[in-house]
């Protein structure tokens, strides 16, 4: 049975699909100290966008754009 879509678009909507969780690399971890370095608040930019990551007065992270 052949699909009515053409192959480019068929392969293109494959590209979008994630692998199975089994298949996946897991996440990398990095300690909040790691990245803090001391301090209390980063800024972290993300697709021209300013993001500020701090610890909270109950040791809680929260991160805020």
């Amino acid at each position: 049975m052949h699909s009515s879509k053409p192959a480019m678009i068929q392969d293109a909507a494959a590209a979008h699909v994630r692998p199975p969780v089994s298949m996946a690399q897991p996440a990398r971890r990095i300690t909040s100290e790691t990245l803090l370095q001391q301090g209390r608040e980063i800024e972290i930019e993300h697709s021209g966008k300013i993001y500020r990551l701090r610890v909270t007065q109950l040791n809680k992270l929260i991160l805020t754009a």
